[in-house]
C-alpha cells in the first residue's frame, strides 16, 4: 500500500476504489493511514463504511473489506471458450446460483508458458485473478498458475445394445444429455445391455453420430456398487494411486521412540461411527492436579501422525493433494491416502505402538482453555469404541469392553466435556437441528434402509475437544507468525439476511437490522420457534442464509463457530488441510522430520487453499448425487405411490418435496400445479396462484404421488394430491389415485448428505449447493 498523498477526506467512490485495489489487505486502519485520516475522522469513515456494507457495495470478512461479489485473489476456475480476439475465458468451478450469472474471466497467455500452465478450452485450471477496468466487458483478467485437469478425452456412460449389433452410449453427464456415440461390435470389449462403460472418441468423419471405443467395463447397473462409480468418474476423483507412491507407502517403517515422547502408558481411547476403518484421533481426560486450578480439567487429543509418512513433494504427497480429501460412499471409501497409510501404519488401533501428535489442554473450571502444550509421542490406544458403545455405559449400560473403561476412562472425560460444554454455551455458536440421514445397504449392496442416527453426548464430546486441539493449533502457529491454511465461515451478506428477515416477518418473527452480525442473533430465532410446527422450516432457512465455509489462507474467522481463528488438524489421515497444518506445527516447534517446507509462503498456501476447497466440493456433490441415485434405484418399481412430505423448495420452476419418512427429495413441475398462474414470492419462499391468492410455501405439509424415477439422474418428480393452500388445483388432480403403494414407505429412505436445500437449483439440472453441517472432524461433522 502507498504512503498518505491526499489529507482530504474521501469520497465513497473513493473509499471503493482504493478497497478494489487492495483486495483482501484493507480495512478501517489501513484506510485511514492511507488518506490520513484522524480519529475525530474515523467516526465518520466508520459511518460511510457500514452504510456502504448495507447497500452491499462492500463486504467485511473478518477485519478486512472486500469489493460486493468480486472473486478471491487465488481461485479454480474452468475454461468455457475463447472471444473475439482469441483469448481464454473461463467461470469459476464454485458459483452460487442466488448470485446470479458467474462473472467472466480473461486469461492472459504469454507467449512462453510456464511448465503446467498451458490451458486450453474445457481445462480446469488455478488463476490468480486481478479486476479490470469498469469499462472491460470481463469482469476479470487472471494468468494460470497451474493447470489441474486437462480436457477430458473419454466419456462415462450406459451401453445399450442395439438389434442389429453394436450398440449406443447414453452418458451419464447431463451436460452430454442427447448426445448418444455410436459404438461398434468390435469395439464394445464385449459390454453388455446395462453396464457402466468408459468410452474413448473415435474421429469419424461425414454425418450421424460421433463413434466410441470401450475402453474400461466398470460393472453393472443393476448393483449400487456402479452407481458410487458413476460419480467417482463422472467428477474425475481419482481412485488409483501412482505406482511410486504405492511403493513409498508399502516401504514405511513403524514410528519409533526416537525423536518421541513416550506416551505408551497414557489410556487414550478413540471413539468413532461403528463401520469407521481409519481411527486417526484418540482422546484421555482426567481433573487437573494443579491447586491452582481446582475443579479443572486436563484433556489429551492425540492425532494420527501422518506427516512423519507423507513427505512434501513425495509421491505420496502429490496423490494427497490431487484427491484433497478422501470421499465416502455407502458402499466404498475413496481414501485420500493409501490403505497401507490410512488402515494400518496411521492408524490409532488398539494395542499397537502408533506415532501422534498430541495436544495436552488445560481446562479451568469455568470451560475455558488456560493453556496448551504440542507433543510427537509413540501411543498406545487402550480401546476402540463406537458412539452408542461409550455413551450406553455413561447412561448405565456398559458392556465387556466399556465396563473396565467406566470409572478410570469415560467418567473423566464425559466430566470434562461437562466442563467444556459450558465455555461452548457461553461462546454461543450457531446451533442448527438438521438430521442427517444415512443409508444402509444390504450384503448384496442394495439398499436396506436409511436411518437417522440418533445424536448422542458423545458426538458432542468428541467435536468439542476435536475443536478446542483445532484452535490451538491455529493460534500456535499465529503465534509463531507462521503461514496456514486455515478453516473460515464469512458472515451471511446484506442480501441474504435481508431476505431472511423478510421470510421471518412472514412468521411475525423479528430479527435484528442494527448492530454486529452474531451467530446468538440466528440461535434466538431458532429457539423462538423450537417445538413449533415452524421449526424445521427456520432452521432449513436460517441454513441457507449461511456462507460457504471453505479453506483459505486469509483468516477472516469462523461464523458458524463464533471463533476468531480456526484451522484442521484432527483429521489428517482423509483431510489434506490437516496434513498442512501438521507440518507446520513440526516447524514451529522443532519436533522433527516431515516438517513444513520453509520455501512455503502465504502466497503458495493460498493455492493449495483454493485447490482443496474445490475438491472438498467436488466430493460433496459425489456423495450427494451418489445418495440420490440410490434412492432413485430403491424407488423405481414404486410409481404411483402416495407418500408424505414437507416442501423443501420453492423455485420458479415448481416446488421440491421431502418425504418425510424417507428423505427423498423430488420436484413437482410448476405446470402440474393447477389451471392458473403461479408466481415466485421470493420473500415468502412461496408460489402464489395469480387469479386464487391460493399458497404453496417453504415447509407446508403435503401428500404427494411419485410420478417418475429417473435412476440415472438420481431424479424424482411428483405429483401435488393435498396439502399447503391448495384449492384453486385443478380438481381432476385428484382423481385416479393409485392405493396399491404405501403411505411414505418406512423403507424408502434418503439421505441428506451436506444439503443447503434446493431454491437455487433448476429443475434436476444441477446440483443442491452444499452446505455445511457442525463442526468436527469428516462424517462427525463438517465446520
Amino acid at each position: 500500500m502507498s504512503k498518505p498523498r491526499d489529507r482530504r477526506f474521501p469520497d465513497r467512490e473513493t473509499i471503493v476504489a482504493f478497497i478494489r485495489a487492495h483486495p483482501g489487505q484493507s480495512g478501517t486502519r489501513e484506510i485511514a493511514r492511507e488518506f490520513g485520516l484522524k480519529n475525530a475522522d474515523r467516526v465518520t469513515l466508520k459511518k460511510i463504511l457500514r452504510d456502504l456494507a448495507e447497500d452491499g457495495t462492500i463486504v467485511k470478512r473478518g477485519r478486512k473489506l472486500h469489493q460486493a461479489e468480486t472473486l478471491p485473489p487465488t481461485l479454480m476456475a474452468d475454461i468455457t471458450g475463447r472471444d473475439s480476439d482469441g483469448e481464454l475465458l473461463a467461470t469459476p468451478t464454485e458459483w452460487d446460483e442466488e448470485a446470479g450469472t458467474p462473472p467472466k474471466i480473461r486469461i492472459h497467455v504469454p507467449r512462453r508458458a510456464k511448465p503446467g500452465t498451458a490451458a486450453g478450452v474445457g481445462d480446469r485450471a488455478l488463476l490468480r485473478i486481478e479486476a479490470t477496468e469498469p469499462d472491460d466487458s470481463a469482469g476479470y483478467r487472471a494468468r494460470v498458475i497451474k493447470v489441474i485437469e486437462h480436457t477430458r478425452s473419454r466419456i462415462l456412460g450406459i451401453y445399450r445394445v442395439l438389434p442389429q449389433g453394436g450398440g449406443r452410449l447414453v452418458p451419464v453427464d447431463k451436460k452430454q444429455a442427447g448426445r448418444e456415440l455410436n459404438i461398434a461390435k468390435a469395439d464394445s470389449a464385449d459390454a453388455e445391455d446395462g453396464d457402466l462403460v468408459s468410452v474413448e472418441l473415435v474421429r469419424t468423419r461425414g454425418f450421424g453420430l460421433a463413434s466410441g471405443k470401450v475402453k474400461e467395463r466398470l460393472g453393472s447397473l443393476a448393483t449400487e456398487k456402479a452407481v458410487s462409480l458413476i460419480a467417482i468418474h463422472a467428477h474425475d476423483i481419482p481412485q488409483v494411486f501412482a505406482p511410486a507412491a504405492l511403493r513409498e507407502a508399502e516401504a514405511a517403517k513403524p514410528a519409533t521412540l526416537q525423536g518421541r515422547d513416550d506416551w505408551r502408558a497414557l489410556p487414550l481411547v478413540t471413539i468413532d461411527p461403528p463401520d469407521a476403518k481409519d481411527h486417526d484421533d484418540a482422546v484421555h481426560a482426567a481433573p487437573d492436579d494443579d491447586p491452582s486450578n481446582k475443579g479443572g480439567a486436563v484433556i489429551t487429543v492425540a492425532i494420527a501422525d501422518v506427516a512423519y509418512y507423507v513427505r512434501p513433494e513425495s509421491a505420496l504427497d502429490h496423490d494427497a493433494l490431487k484427491r484433497g480429501n478422501s470421499v465416502y460412499f455407502p458402499d466404498r471409501v475413496v481414501p485420500m491416502l493409501p490403505e497401507r497409510i490410512s488402515n494400518d501404519l496411521c492408524s490409532l488401533v488398539p494395542g499397537q505402538a502408533r506415532g501422534a501428535l498430541a495436544v495436552r489442554l488445560v481446562i479451568g473450571p469455568d470451560g475455558r482453555k488456560r493453556s496448551h502444550t504440542f507433543h510427537r509421542i509413540l501411543m498406545r490406544s487402550a480401546a476402540k469404541l463406537n458412539y452408542a458403545q461409550a455413551q450406553a455405559a455413561i447412561d448405565g449400560n456398559p458392556d465387556d469392553v466399556t465396563g473396565p473403561l467406566l470409572a478410570p476412562i469415560l467418567k473423566p472425560l464425559y466430566a470434562a466435556y461437562a466442563l467444556v460444554k459450558r465455555a461452548r454455551d457461553e461462546r454461543d455458536p450457531l446451533d442448527l437441528e438438521l438430521p442427517e440421514r444415512k443409508i444402509l445397504l444390504k450384503q448384496d449392496g442394495t439398499v436396506d434402509r436409511v436411518i437417522v442416527p440418533e445424536r448422542l453426548d458423545a458426538h458432542r464430546l468428541i467435536e468439542e475437544f476435536m475443536i478446542l486441539a483445532n484452535v490451538a493449533a491455529a493460534e500456535t502457529l499465529e503465534k509463531k507468525d507462521l503461514p496456514l491454511i486455515y478453516r473460515v465461515h464469512d458472515e451471511p451478506t446484506v442480501e441474504k439476511v435481508h431476505n431472511l428477515r423478510e421470510f421471518l416477518r412472514t412468521l411475525d418473527i423479528s430479527f435484528a437490522k442494527s448492530g454486529a452480525l452474531r451467530p446468538e442473533l440466528f440461535n434466538r430465532v431458532l429457539d423462538h420457534v423450537k417445538g413449533h410446527d415452524s421449526e424445521s422450516l427456520v432452521n432449513e432457512v436460517v441454513l441457507r442464509s449461511q456462507a460457504q465455509a471453505e479453506y483459505s489462507a486469509e483468516n477472516y474467522g469462523h461464523f458458524g463457530l463464533n471463533l476468531r481463528r480456526y484451522a484442521h488438524f484432527t483429521s489428517p489421515i482423509r483431510r489434506y488441510a490437516d496434513l498442512i497444518v501438521h507440518r507446520a506445527l513440526i516447524l514451529a516447534l522443532g519436533l522433527g522430520d516431515g516438517a513444513l517446507p520453509a520455501t512455503e509462503t502465504a502466497e503458495t498456501l493460498a493455492e493449495v487453499a483454493a485447490q482443496i476447497s474445490v475438491t472438498e466440493r467436488r466430493a460433496m456433490k459425489a456423495e450427494r448425487e451418489t445418495s440420490d441415485r440410490l434412492i432413485a434405484h430403491f424407488l423405481a418399481d414404486r410409481i404411483g405411490n402416495i407418500f408424505e412430505g414437507r416442501i423443501s423448495g420453492v423455485t420458479r420452476a415448481g416446488l421440491f418435496v421431502k418425504l418425510t419418512d424417507t428423505g427423498a427429495d423430488g420436484l413437482i413441475p410448476i405446470r402440474t400445479l393447477g389451471t392458473e398462474y403461479f408466481n415466485y414470492d421470493e420473500s415468502r419462499h412461496a408460489l402464489v396462484g395469480s387469479r386464487s391468492g391460493s399458497m404453496h410455501k417453504l415447509g407446508d405439509v403435503v401428500e404427494v404421488r411419485l410420478v417418475e424415477a429417473v435412476p440415472l439422474a438420481g431424479a424424482l418428480r411428483f405429483e401435488l394430491l393435498s396439502g399447503g393452500d391448495s384449492g384453486s388445483r385443478d380438481p381432476r388432480q385428484r382423481e385416479g389415485r393409485n392405493r396399491k403403494g404405501t403411505r411414505g414407505s418406512q423403507s424408502a429412505r434418503h439421505p441428506k448428505i451436506h444439503s443447503k436445500a434446493h431454491p437455487s437449483r433448476k429443475p434436476r439440472k444441477t446440483s443442491r449447493k452444499p452446505g455445511k453441517s457442525k463442526t468436527g472432524k469428516p462424517k462427525k461433522g463438517k465446520s
